[in-house]
């Protein structure tokens, strides 16, 4: 049976959400999970607690715990990646240095600033538990479920040779979401969705041949539904169709919602994950204060619940017992969505079976979908060489084409702020250790100076000329 590596074991949620689907899945009986965390104390809780689900629930499975990767990695066959590099301490710095600057961000985790910068302490970390992995357990499947998810999967594709996907819950609970806006159980609604992670189009709602979009644009029209999702419904008015993730998330990737107090007042003033500025990092202090005080695993029960919605433990399973499973999740684009650029990374359906993954070609994405993803894609992709290379200068610039940061601030002030961002996470950055952004010069201009005087262009006075003879 699989022996299943979980790195970052200290995730309390996400890792005791899928050990308790793992667990809960029969035809993984008798499976090894080989717990791996950084830190002690989290892991020996950790573990402590999944030995209890394995006695209280009598699961033939057994559980190791190392604070080593490279053993938890030996002979793995699944290898399950959800690391945090650099903390809270880190995500602070990721959220109150943009906010300083002028970027206001709700999430900060996938995009704007705080993105790329997570990306940057990430993507190298990640990288190498892919090279141990050519070595000691060339075989395996990595699933990685650690944000910023297209920026990761696109430097595995870049820098590693091993089998990855990433996976994400955003097409789940969108898909709940779309359910009960149109009314129809989600069991019945037939979908098409495809885009990049977090912003991923729902590209066919149907139910038994009914296109259910005349109904869905209909319901958004209602206050009582816009108001619950202001930005994607407003996404959805304006470019036909309605996509992944919530107001608070899909308000970091776009340049309209969160650039001015007038934006924000008209779409994100909601509590919470609705939009409400700096919400993500209040929710982790909240829960960090609240651990620090009472250990949730020594509480909370052991008892075996049902699966969850996560994707984990049905691809395991699909590819254990050959039982094709369909997904959407996060691989290499290789031409899969055609108007998006071949080696970034793509979120499509993919099917699994005893074969492996298996994703599925596209097409084209309405021209609006895709011009709205290249956005994205475009500070992706710096933000991947950025942290390939430990070059400063693309970090800026994956800062500088960030659609918000560019709506938010003037090319000198995100010079300033990457720069800052640079020098205050430098712990977590080791690529670019003896490093710095090259400054920019300030330029202070006298009230008396003139332009320089210069030729004109003869091809603009022939335009002008004919201007005039044309009457213009």
């Amino acid at each position: 049976m699989p022996r299943i590596a979980m790195i970052g074991a200290g995730s309390i949620v996400f890792c005791k959400t899928l050990l308790n689907d793992l667990m809960a899945t029969p035809a993984l009986k008798g499976s090894t999970f080989a717990l791996m965390n950084r830190t002690a104390p989290k892991l020996e809780k950790m573990a402590a607690f999944a030995r209890r689900m394995v006695e209280e629930n009598d699961v033939d499975a057994k559980i190791e715990a190392t604070l080593d990767r490279r053993d938890a990695l030996k002979d793995a066959d699944y290898v399950i990646n959800m690391i945090q590099v650099g903390g809270l301490e880190a995500f602070e710095k990721d959220y109150e240095i943009p906010m300083a600057h002028g970027v206001d961000q709700c999430i900060g985790d996938t995009l704007g600033p705080g993105g790329v910068f997570r990306a940057l302490r990430t993507i190298p970390v990640v990288n190498d538990i892919a090279r141990d992995m050519e070595e000691l357990c060339p075989k395996a499947l990595l699933l990685n479920y650690t944000n910023p998810m297209a920026a990761v999967c696109w430097a595995l594709g870049e820098a590693s040779r091993v089998r990855f996907i990433g996976l994400c819950h955003g097409v789940q609970t969108t898909l709940d979401l779309i359910s009960r806006y149109v009314g129809v159980p989600k069991e019945e609604i037939d979908f098409l969705c495809a885009g990049i992670n977090h912003m991923a189009w729902f590209l066919k709602l149907e139910q038994a041949g009914r296109d259910l979009y005349p109904v869905l644009r209909e319901r958004i029209e209602r206050p009582e539904y816009y108001k619950q999702e202001k930005v994607r419904c407003e996404v959805m008015r304006q470019f036909g169709y309605f996509m992944t993730e919530s107001t608070g998330h899909l308000s970091e990737y776009l340049p309209w919602f969160r650039s001015s107090p007038r934006a924000l007042a008209l779409y994100c003033d909601e509590p919470d994950f609705g939009g409400e500025t700096g919400a993500y990092l209040r929710w982790c202090r909240v829960i960090a204060e609240k651990f620090a005080v009472t250990d949730p695993l020594s509480i909370d029960t052991p008892k075996l619940l049902p699966r969850s919605a996560e994707y984990c433990s049905y691809i395991i399973e699909a590819i254990e017992t050959d039982r094709p499973f369909r997904l959407n999740g996060n691989v290499r684009n290789n031409g899969l969505i055609t108007n998006l650029p071949a080696d970034c990374c793509a979120e499509v359906p993919v099917y699994v079976d005893r074969r492996g993954l298996h994703p599925t070609f596209v097409g084209a994405l309405p021209p609006l979908c895709a011009a709205a993803n290249r956005t994205n894609v475009q500070a992706q992709e710096l933000t991947v060489q950025a942290a390939l290379t430990g070059d400063p200068e693309l970090a800026f610039g994956a800062c500088a084409f960030d659609p918000l940061t560019a709506a938010s601030c003037t090319l000198a002030e995100i010079r300033a702020m990457a720069a800052e961002m640079l020098e205050a996470e430098r712990e977590w950055l080791p690529r670019f250790a003896g490093k710095a952004l090259r400054p920019a010069p300030t330029i202070s201009i006298p009230a008396d100076v003139k332009p320089v005087e210069v030729p004109p262009d003869p091809a603009l006075a022939i335009v002008h000329r004919f201007g005039k003879l044309a009457g213009a």
